[in-house]
Order: structure tokens, then sequence, then C-alpha cells
């Protein structure tokens, strides 16, 4: 007889689906109330308030009215033992508290570096349109073209709460400066202060995080040519580069200028930088004195650095970006469910999470749903914010952002055992140990995806492993790196263009092993002793000589993925499919023991006598999992 455990089982609530609640029309609290009921009936125990376009004038954004519904939600959360996410903006992106913050004061108002063009003919100098406006600097390009840079406020905005007339069009506040510090603290001040005084008393038990969603550096931005900027952003880049970089900033405009891509790539990295040290740090200390985690995510699905200030990393599934076929394993966004993962192990957080579905269309099937969460879990996902529960459906709000995934969704009668899926798999990646020798050396973003393509479709699991570990917290030898109790042996390089100094003693110890791979051509010089992969058979039998594969397949499968976790002396192993048609192979794993198939979908058991092959056979959208447990 197979002994599971008892949150196989049945799942602690705590790793319960947490969707997005989309608070868009007029509240009624006995509707607020009758709405939870239905999600916990539906195996739902906690849900995210995420006030939303369609919500009436009279209830705004971090109005009374506003922040009473919201105790209402938070009181019957608590009686029920549901979990609550607090969100942080009036729509999104964050940071403007739906206008408040500029409109509190002016000069807070999202600003640029713009170019101007100057009259060839005139000697005079550039003079400011309007006391905002700033110069800095003056440039004559070749052939006589005199330009001026300046800094100045950008025509940019947020989504707003609320339809102008019935809709569809919206208010549009306008976006504040995340750069400037003194812009993120009025963002506190009107948003994360005002929850701690209406609702702290819930911070820590039934109110556990605070979303912050995807802020940007030039908001909505209805300009075009402009840089994200903020007055004397060059004192901060200058330091940050370790040179001035004024004579460069023609190149963020033109192509021809000496190294532009080079230059722009820099000053990318060091606004992003500022925006670190402004906005995420901010957030980040004021909920660890305050008792909650900041969740959400940062703007960008392979943004991996900006994750560190969070204590429940996470990414965004949206707008179509993956599905099966070439964008589950291919471009910036293939990468995120790493991105997400890999971090939380490494920083040492228990939870990372995926809000997922956004924007995917009236046409999202369940099957693609399902798809979805198993892309995430098999990369380690463990969290996850559908997207989302919409409070009404009534005229155009049935068109914002769909679909309902949830209680208008045709799926919702039998949702519980999709909830129940989600929470044993978000269970399991939490509380196991990832099984893993193989790291992706990377920087702070553009996360690589073209090795990590080949490491999936031959089922050898990776982490991504940001450069600035190896000076930082990682301990590092010969034998490889020890990080977040992982041991890492193989470390692959894929279009690294950057080697940070301070990463060269770490990387000229694991070069000299021949634990180094260099994927493909290009990218910075290596320490001696890297070795060079050109074609996929040589990436994996490069692989093979540092660390033996831990799952075998016969035949090939590329559609097959894998990831190995041990929880508890017990071996689980992942096996998900995500082509379009069934598969059929025989595996071989590392773990020894007594063999179970698991459905977390069904809740069976299958045991496999010992002399039997592993024989696996799964349709399109299917995860099984091999539990492997000592003994004969």
């Amino acid at each position: 007889m197979v002994t599971l455990p008892s949150s196989w089982l049945t799942p602690p609530h705590e790793y319960t689906l947490l969707p997005f609640w989309f608070w868009n029309d007029a509240l009624d609290e006995a509707e607020l109330i009758r709405q939870m009921a239905d999600f916990e009936a539906h195996g739902v125990y906690g849900f995210v308030i995420h006030p939303r376009v369609g919500l009436p004038r009279d209830i705004g954004w971090m109005s009374d009215r506003l922040l009473h519904f919201m105790r209402v939600a938070v009181t019957e959360a608590r009686r029920r033992d549901m979990l609550v996410w607090l969100y942080d903006e009036g729509m999104y992106p964050s940071g403007s508290s739906s206008g408040q913050v500029v409109a509190a004061n002016p000069t807070h108002q999202c600003r640029c570096l713009a170019k101007v063009d100057l009259n060839p003919h005139s000697s005079s100098p550039f003079h400011p349109l309007n006391p905002l406006t700033h110069l800095v600097a003056t440039f004559e390009r070749a052939g006589g073209q005199r330009i001026a840079i300046v800094d100045r406020p950008v025509d940019a905005v947020i989504r707003g709460l609320h339809y102008i007339g019935e809709g569809p069009a919206e208010d549009e506040p306008p976006a504040a400066d995340l750069l400037n510090p003194d812009a993120v603290a009025a963002f506190i001040r009107l948003v994360y202060d005002r929850y701690a005084e209406s609702l702290g008393d819930a911070f820590g038990t039934t109110i556990r995080a605070i979303f912050t969603d995807e802020p940007g550096l030039l908001g909505r931005c209805r300009e075009r040519n402009v840089w994200p900027g903020t007055t004397g952003i060059l004192d901060h880049v200058n330091a940050y580069l370790g040179y001035d970089f004024t004579p460069h900033l023609p190149a963020l405009w033109y192509d021809d200028e000496p190294d532009a891509a080079r230059y722009r790539a820099d000053y990318t990295r060091a606004v992003l930088h500022r925006l670190e040290t402004t906005y995420y740090r901010q957030l980040s200390d004021w909920c660890a004195a305050h008792g909650v985690a900041l969740a959400g995510h940062p703007g960008r699905g392979d943004d991996l650095d900006l994750l560190r200030y969070f204590h429940i990393p996470g990414q965004d599934l949206v707008w179509r970006w993956v599905l099966p076929g070439p964008t589950a394993l291919e471009g910036p966004e293939s990468t995120q469910g790493k991105c997400g993962s890999s971090a939380a192990l490494h920083l040492g957080r228990r939870r990372n999470s995926n809000e997922c579905f956004g924007a995917y269309g009236h046409g999202f099937t369940w099957e693609e749903m399902k798809w979805l969460v198993d892309w995430c879990f098999v990369r380690g996902v463990n969290l996850l914010y559908p997207h989302a529960f919409y409070y009404s459906m009534r005229g155009p709000r049935r068109d914002e952002r769909p679909p309902d995934v949830g209680p208008h969704s045709p799926w919702w009668d039998d949702y519980w055992s999709f909830a129940d899926y989600c929470r044993r798999l978000c269970w399991l990646n939490a509380e196991a140990r990832q099984v893993c020798r193989i790291a992706i050396l990377c920087g702070s973003a553009d996360l690589p995806w073209d090795a990590a393509k080949v490491c999936f479709q031959h089922q050898r699991d990776f982490n991504y492993l940001e450069l600035r570990h190896l000076w930082e917290d990682a301990e590092v030898s010969a034998k490889g790196v020890s990080l977040g109790g992982m041991e890492y042996a193989a470390f692959i390089v894929d279009g690294l263009n950057a080697l940070p100094p301070p990463a060269q003693p770490a990387l000229a110890t694991l070069c000299a092993a021949g634990r180094v791979i260099r994927w493909g051509d290009g990218g910075a010089d290596l320490p001696p002793g890297a070795l060079t992969a050109a074609t996929p058979e040589a990436l994996l039998a490069a692989l093979e000589r540092l660390t033996p594969p831990d799952v075998v397949v016969a035949p090939p499968t590329p559609d097959l993925r894998c990831r190995h976790v041990r929880h508890d002396g017990a071996h689980y192993y992942l096996f998900s499919n995500e082509g379009v048609t069934p598969l059929r192979t025989t595996l071989a794993v590392s773990a020894q023991g007594q063999r179970t198939w698991l459905d977390p979908l069904h809740v069976t058991a299958e045991g496999i006598p010992a002399d039997a092959p592993l024989d696996l056979e799964l349709p399109p959208t299917t995860l099984r999992v091999l539990r492997v447990t000592p003994g004969p």
C-alpha cells in the first residue's frame, strides 16, 4: 500500500491560488462576502484586492469608502482563515497613487531626457521653455548639427480607476518620477502608510503581503524618442558607471555615434540601478519594518537583479507571450519562470510567484490554463496569482484585459480540483529542495535562453546564477559553487558581454578547474581553462563530464520537461509534456528505491514493480510526478 504525505493529499491552505480580485464596479458588502464564500467553496482560500477600472467615482483610490470595503473583506477573510494581499496602486503601473503623488507636488511628475534640435544658424544659447525644463548639455555633431539635451517633465500616465462616461475610455492620471526618492516617499505616505493606519492590525496574519506591479521608468509614456531621467540623473549615472557619461549623451539618440549600443546599455543599467535605490529598496524596507512581504514583479520577465528587493520574488505571464511552441523556450519572456525561482532560491526566500493568464483573451481555454501552470511548476514556481476574478462583468468590464478565469468562466463548477492541484504542486515546490548541479551564469537582466533551451529539451535542469553572487555570498572552489543550499558543479556562459571585475577571481577558479562552458561564439573573454561548446551535442557532452545526467530518456523527447526535488527523504520527479502531441518514452532516474507514479490532478497513486521499466505516456497539458522512496 502506498503511503503519501498528508500535505500531498490535503495541501495546506497557505499554498492556495491568490487570484487578482478585480473590484471594478459599485461595491456592496453582502456581495463581497458572497463572492468570498464562493471562492472558498471552489478551493480558493485567498486573494489580491485589486481596485480596477470600473469603480464609481465615489469610491476613489485610497478614499475612506474604498478602505471601508477593504476592511469588510479583511474582516471576513480573518473569519474564514483566508489570506489577503493588498495591491499598491489604483490600476498600474505602480508608484503614482492614481495621480495623487503629482497632485500633491507637481515637481514629482515623471521626467525624461529629451533631445532638442537647435537652429544651426543661431549662436544664441538654449533657453528652457518653462521653469521645470533644465538644460543638461549642448553638442555640435558632424556636419554642424547642433542639439541640446534637456531634463524635463514627460507626458506619461498610468491607467486609471474610472471610466469616462460609460467607458471604455478611462481616466489617465499622471505618472510620478520613480527615480526621485522624494516622489517615492510621497507614494509610500499616500498608500503604504495609509494601509498601515487603516488595516495594519491584520498585517502579518490575514494580510501577508503588498503587491507592487511593474513600476515603469516612464510610466505609460505618450511621447517617443525620450529616455528615462530625473533632475540630476547624470550625477548618479557617472558615479555608477565610473566615468563621465556626458560626452556620450548623443549616443542615446544617434546610431552613428561611436559605440552607441554600448553607451545605451550602460545608461540603461545605471538608471535601473537608480530605480533599485529610489523605489524597490524603500518599499522593501517599509514592508520588512511593518511585518508584511513585498510581493509583485518588475517590468520585464528577465529582470533578475531587481528581485532581490522582493520578499516574494515574482514575474508575469501576460499577453500570450508564452504558449506551446517556440515562445515556451525562446525569447526573454521564456526565462521568467526560472528567473523568479532562481532568485528565490539564491536569496533564501521560501516563495516565488507568477501573475498568470492576464490578457490571454476571451478565447483562452482550460487546456491553455493548465499548460501555463505546468510551465510554471516544472520551473519551480510555487505561488500563482490568476489574472483575474472579476467582481463584475457589466458593460465594458467584460473586455478589460480578459478573460475572467474564475467565477465567470466555463470551468468554474469544477474549479476546486484545479485549485487543489495547484495548491498541491505549490506545496511541493515550496517545501522540497531542488536537486540540480547546473547553473547558467548571467548578469542582472537580459537572461540568456539559447543554452537554456538545449538544457530543457534534454532534461538537464538548471538555475540562473547572477554573477554578483560569486563575490557577495557564494562559496567558490575548484569543486564548484555553494549557494542557497545548492551545490553547482557545471557553469554555462551564454552571451555574457561584460564580466564585472569582482567576479574575475571566482571565474578564474572555476575555469581553471574546467567547470565553465562557453556556449556559442562571442561574448567577453573568459579566464584560461574555459571549455567551448558550439553545438547542442557538444554542450551536453561537456555537461555530462562534469555532472552525470539525473534523468535519461529513450528515445530522446524534446517536449518533455523535468524537475527533481527531495522532501522528507523522498525524491519527487515532475514530468510535464509541453508539446501539442502525446509523448511516449522510457526513463531512467538517478534516485533508487520504491517507485510510485502520482497523478496530482486526480490524486491517484500507482506503484511500479521493482523490475518494471519506467515507461511514461503523457498527453499534452499533462504533468505526472514520480515518487522514489528508500527501500527495496
